[in-house]
């Protein structure tokens, strides 16, 4: 049965792949009547965006699958590979488009029918605006790796066509035939910055990188505000999918029983899994005995 989670994510899904592939029709169109190669550019990027909308809708699926006797923590991992992939589409893309606007300095290609180019982009760009605004609180709010890299390229994708509508707007009042060819040179440069970002991202995620900062000092608050905790020691942390686990080893009274040190440990685990939800937290009991020092900290 699938959670109401699943159904928001499936559903922004669904509504970013079918716009990106609106859109990536509507872009080819304008290309082929204007002759433009930002236009070109911006298009083929709408044909990643396409290709990225695709493996976001199949991942999102596939990473809500509950955990299983070979997936004991789920498939959340899932998520953010189908994240890293897209932002590598978007890299190899924007080296594309730099070689492409470097050729056709020296090609000054004809461009024509810029009015039609001007709105088949400023209309891509304004619908876009709404889906990215969509996509990205369903996201955030899920916490969907898959869903916040697939919002970041239409982002990318509204910015780099209002270059495009920049650059026709240039070129049909000045008639000056570089401006096309170095507005697609710098929509390279801001491709290509934005995937490195993505890609650092994603990849913290795959090799098990902590969760964010604000996230800790919300655990380390929680156990701050435990007065019968002695320490606590070797917190981990780590994300898979929008999954959060949390291990860590905490230290009571050596005269405590079985019973009360068990409802320690479960009521910090309860408060942290509230907290952070969705969240697995585990937690080893330690006496104080067994640590010298009763140092406190990761």
């Amino acid at each position: 049965m699938q959670t109401d989670r699943t159904k928001r994510v499936q559903a922004a899904a669904n509504l970013s792949f079918g716009f990106n592939l609106a859109q990536t029709g509507l872009k080819l169109l304008g290309a082929l009547l204007t002759g433009s190669v930002s236009l070109l550019s911006e298009a083929l990027h709408s044909v990643s965006d396409v290709i990225s909308s695709f493996v976001s809708l199949v991942s999102v699926r596939a990473a809500a699958a509950p955990p299983d006797d070979e997936h004991p923590y789920g498939h959340g991992k899932i998520d953010t590979l189908a994240g890293l992939s897209e932002a590598i589409i978007l890299f190899i893309f924007a080296l594309y488009t730099a070689v492409m606007a470097v050729i056709h300095f020296f090609e000054r290609p004809v461009i024509g029918k810029l009015d039609w180019g001007i709105v088949i982009v400023t209309a891509c760009a304004s619908i876009g605006f709404l889906v990215m605004r969509h996509v990205a609180k369903v996201g955030n709010e899920t916490e969907s790796f898959a869903l916040k890299s697939n919002a970041q390229h239409i982002q990318v994708d509204i910015i780099t066509t209002i270059g495009v509508i920049a650059a026709l707007v240039v070129t049909k009042l000045t008639n000056w035939p570089y401006a096309d060819p170095l507005f697609a040179l710098l929509l390279s440069v801001w491709l290509g910055y934005s995937s490195v970002k993505m890609i650092h991202s994603a990849f913290d995620q795959v090799i098990d990188s902590h969760i964010d900062e604000e996230e800790l000092e919300l655990i380390q608050g929680i156990l701050a505000n435990e007065p019968e905790l002695i320490s606590y020691h070797k917190l981990r942390t780590r994300h898979s999918g929008e999954q959060h686990f949390v291990e860590m080893h905490i230290v009571v009274p050596r005269i405590w029983t079985v019973v009360q040190a068990h409802d320690l440990a479960d009521r910090i685990e309860k408060r942290i899994e509230t907290e952070l939800a969705p969240c697995i937290c585990t937690i080893h009991v330690d006496p104080d005995s067994e640590i010298p020092g009763n140092d406190t900290g990761d």
